[in-house]
């Protein structure tokens, strides 16, 4: 014990923290605090025709999904002859205490889907939403009716709030005045949510301090596990109006499983969503339960649909290196199978089943991967 906590200290004396983000890319696009960043093909070229937009969560730096060489799913999505693109939203400041939900859902992620389609010389993205991003990401697809979207593919995406575990449950307490905490705050600080996601799990930082002194022999866990902590510390403050409309609209009315939610004037009605879908929860999902997350696959009017349910936590089960081998290859064979399809053309069961572990079949979860938090 005393020689690894001394390798610790030793360690971080000695040794940079780990880079993250490394995967070379560009901005195309800019607006107030948010980019669009596509990253550079890899020199032999692209080999899929439809690009892909990565959303990520709104309060969340994008490099999540490009946490470093080896652990990160754009950097293999790239390698793979994929053209990527992802929003980074940036950090708010005073000003943006009046975004609206529908200026961040609606004229920013819209922006960033017509812009990706332009670039690409393409009519449709596959668009990935994670997170507070897949929620994003499935409004904006129904009120749109799928417009410019090939597919649509969730990660640990609520939508059902009624059963969104403990932060749907802290969220309805009559003492949580949202209307007052914005009006003295603004932006609603980084800091206040990262405590209640702490909470969840209050006993998560001893464990990770003891899991991280039993292996501080291991150099790659090492690096690995400071670069997610330099992830997990480096958070964004969420836009003061388009908070409260998200606390109020989604976890207290739960608008959007009624199909009552509305974007920009429009209905955001689920079963508008009619372009091949893939929802994906978690097992060991302590901020987004499986019923909140599969909702959408229930709800949806699109008949090409996979849901997975897999081991792992909200973060570890897509950014681990057991990633790599399992649930990356399903999701980019869910998009390879469907490269050359209209929104409303369906793959085969030849064509979904062309990535190994993808299984044929549109209505029913497959089973999990070995992925562990």
């Amino acid at each position: 014990m005393l020689q690894n906590l001394s390798r610790l200290v030793t360690r971080a004396v000695t040794t940079s923290p780990p880079e993250v983000g490394q995967t070379p890319a560009d901005v195309v696009h800019q607006e107030n605090k948010w980019r669009l960043l596509r990253y550079r093909a890899r020199k032999e070229g692209l080999v899929f025709e439809t690009p892909i937009l990565l959303v990520p969560s709104l309060i969340n730096r994008h490099y999540v999904l490009d946490l470093m060489p080896g652990k990160s799913f754009v950097e293999w999505l790239v390698e793979r002859g994929h053209d990527v693109y992802i929003i980074d939203w940036g950090t708010p400041t005073d000003e943006d205490r009046y975004l609206t939900f529908d200026d961040i859902c609606d004229r920013y992620l819209g922006r960033a889907l017509r812009v990706t389609n332009r670039l690409a010389g393409s009519e449709q993205a596959h668009v990935l939403g994670y997170c507070l991003g897949g929620t994003l990401t499935a409004i904006y697809a129904a009120a749109h009716e799928s417009e410019g979207i090939a597919s649509l593919l969730t990660l640990a995406a609520p939508i059902d709030f009624s059963d969104d575990g403990m932060l749907g449950a802290w969220t309805r307490v009559p003492s949580f005045d949202v209307s007052t905490l914005v009006a003295a705050t603004g932006n609603v600080s980084w800091r206040l949510m990262q405590t209640a996601f702490h909470l969840l799990r209050p006993t998560m930082n001893l464990a990770k301090a003891v899991g991280v002194i039993d292996r501080a022999w291991d150099d790659r866990f090492l690096d690995g596990f400071f670069a997610l902590e330099t992830w997990s510390n480096d958070n964004v403050s969420f836009p003061g109006a388009c908070y409260e409309r998200y606390i109020q609209g989604l976890y207290r009315d739960n608008l959007l499983i009624q199909d009552r939610f509305s974007l920009s004037g429009r209905m955001a009605r689920l079963s508008q969503i009619t372009c091949p879908t893939m929802v994906v929860s978690f097992a060991h999902d302590m901020i987004v339960p499986e019923k909140s997350a599969k909702a959408l696959h229930e709800r949806i009017g699109a008949t090409d649909r996979v849901h997975l349910h897999l081991p792992g936590g909200h973060v570890g089960a897509v950014v681990s290196r057991k990633a790599s081998k399992g649930l990356w290859p399903q999701l980019a064979g869910f998009w390879e199978a469907r490269d050359h399809l209209g929104r409303n053309e369906e793959a085969t069961p030849e064509e979904q089943a062309s990535e190994p572990g993808l299984r044929p079949h549109r209505e029913k979860a497959t089973d999990g991967l070995g992925v562990s938090a």
